[in-house]
């Protein structure tokens, strides 16, 4: 293994330039949320509810923990969260416990429809909801200025994008990239090269047998995977693939290279937000194990 140290420095001294100190957000505030509607928060949000996992970790990577006041039934990170009145998931919401609750600005996902049953009730509701890579960095900066936290957004992004680098600077020039089926579903469904997910499979230094023509997150023909022949098998155990018509004769089950992904790494590898330099260093140690010796 190489030492990345010197090239590492470099890649990172480009990013610790770019944490200047940013002005205090100035209220009224409009913006323009993932529903594409106009919504003007009027004053520094004090009792904040979030409804998607990956937000409630951003807000509180900003320093902002404290304002919230309910989380989704699925946030568990960080820990402090896990003590809040839970408002139920996005297709199962408890609006009637997001109103007794009192918020001054509801953090939804664009989906689950719950934007305008809370804009009746008199809540000021935004929806913020990360989907691609690249959504990981604008909606952390649109949080952090909703929120009056930019200059901590800027600090986020600076130390996401460093965790980022590390991992990459290991994996860019590896002589073999394995062609890679990542499940994460049995149905099954997969990940697209151009998804988040699909961008930090790359990262991780493998090649993806979805074409982006698929889409995000698409639901695969079982035959596609038999005839690309991946060298690497992720999100499934060994045992599912060998029951499978014609998967005994892929490489890599033949390999024995099929990894089922461990809960915990594959919650964070699911959650667009301040965790995923972490994500990534997970997955890449899987698919580079040799790396990280």
């Amino acid at each position: 293994m190489f030492n990345p140290r010197p090239t590492l420095i470099l890649a990172l001294s480009g990013l610790l330039a770019g944490a200047a100190h940013a002005a205090p957000t100035r209220y009224p505030l409009t913006v323009t949320d993932d529903l594409g509607r106009k919504v003007t928060v009027k004053a520094e949000p004090m009792r904040v509810i979030s409804v998607l996992p990956s937000n409630t970790e951003t807000i509180c990577a900003l320093g902002a923990c404290s304002k919230l006041i309910g989380v989704d039934t699925f946030s568990d990170f960080p820990a402090q969260v896990t003590k809040l009145p839970r408002v139920g998931g996005l297709y199962d919401p408890n609006i009637e416990t997001m109103i007794a609750l009192k918020p001054d600005l509801v953090i939804v996902s664009k989906y689950g429809k719950l934007a305008e049953p809370l804009t009746r009730a008199g809540i000021n509701v935004v929806a913020v909801n990360p989907e691609s890579y690249d959504d990981i960095f604008t909606k952390t900066l649109l949080l952090g200025k909703i929120l009056n936290r930019q200059t901590q957004a800027q600090q986020v992004i600076t130390t996401v994008k460093r965790d980022v680098a590390r991992v990459e600077v290991l994996t860019r020039n590896v002589k073999s990239k394995p062609l890679t089926y990542f499940e994460i579903d049995p149905t099954p469904y997969s990940i697209g090269p151009n998804s988040f997910m699909g961008v930090l499979l790359t990262k991780a230094g493998a090649r993806n047998v979805i074409p982006a023509a698929l889409g995000d997150f698409p639901k695969v023909d079982p035959e596609l995977i038999v005839k690309s022949n991946p060298a690497l098998i992720l999100g499934v155990d060994l045992k599912t693939v060998q029951g499978r018509p014609g998967w005994k004769a892929i490489q890599a089950v033949k390999t024995g290279r099929v990894v089922e992904i461990p809960m915990d790494l594959n919650t964070v590898l699911g959650r667009p937000g301040p965790r995923i330099g972490q994500a990534l260093l997970g997955l890449a140690k899987i698919v580079h194990p040799e790396l990280f010796k």
